[in-house]
């Protein structure tokens, strides 16, 4: 399985725990503003429990968005040296949401959520399920997405890509989408994509 990166805006979003992200295998990385000097026991003791695959990155100057820059330069960097590497974005900021439809796009799979409770494992579906199982994990893959969801054909063809644990062709992925088409989830008129999802 890939590895998930999660990326705390600290300045936006103060957790006290990572509990939430149990058994998923994950790297977190929590990023600090240059004024900020203090970190909740129970963050720094869960964090602590994950060895090196945690830290903490404290921004060097301050500015609107000093620590923003830092988070997307990171997930640039770490897409770069982790091909099929995920990333989460745990921050209150919509401003981080044209940076996710743009990774989205080069089939790099972002989502943001305001809280560690919201993260969830990134899904791998083996491709020996039947069809309709396939499709549910698809389903529910979209709907917990509360910012990224692919807005066009294309991209959600890179999102159903990305999802399987073997690579699939391009006619198992148009199969896909005419599923979810079928059962009325998404609704695709000029290479635009809607979402009707539970």
């Amino acid at each position: 399985m890939s590895t998930q990166f999660i990326l705390v805006d600290f300045e936006n979003v103060q957790p006290n725990n990572v509990g939430p992200l149990t058994g998923i295998d994950k790297r977190v990385k929590v990023f600090v503003g240059a004024s900020q000097t203090k970190v909740p026991f129970e963050l720094a003791r869960a964090l602590q429990a994950l060895g090196s695959s945690a830290e903490y990155i404290q921004v060097s100057g301050n500015g609107s968005n000093a620590l923003d820059f830092h988070i997307a330069f990171y997930i640039g960097k770490l897409a770069s040296e982790n091909p099929g590497a995920s990333f989460h974005i745990v921050s209150k900021d919509t401003g981080f949401d044209p940076l996710i439809k743009h990774l989205s796009a080069l089939q790099i799979e972002c989502q943001r959520t305001a809280t560690f409770g919201d993260v969830a494992p990134p899904v791998r579906i083996s491709n020996s399920k039947p069809l309709t199982e396939r499709v549910d994990a698809i389903v529910d893959n979209l709907a917990k997405r509360k910012s990224g969801r692919p807005r066009t054909l294309k991209t959600l063809g890179g999102s159903i890509r990305s999802l399987f644990v073997n690579k699939i062709s391009e006619e198992e992925v148009a199969d896909l989408v005419k599923q979810l088409q079928e059962r009325k989830v998404v609704v695709i008129s000029d290479g635009k994509v809607s979402y009707q999802l539970p």
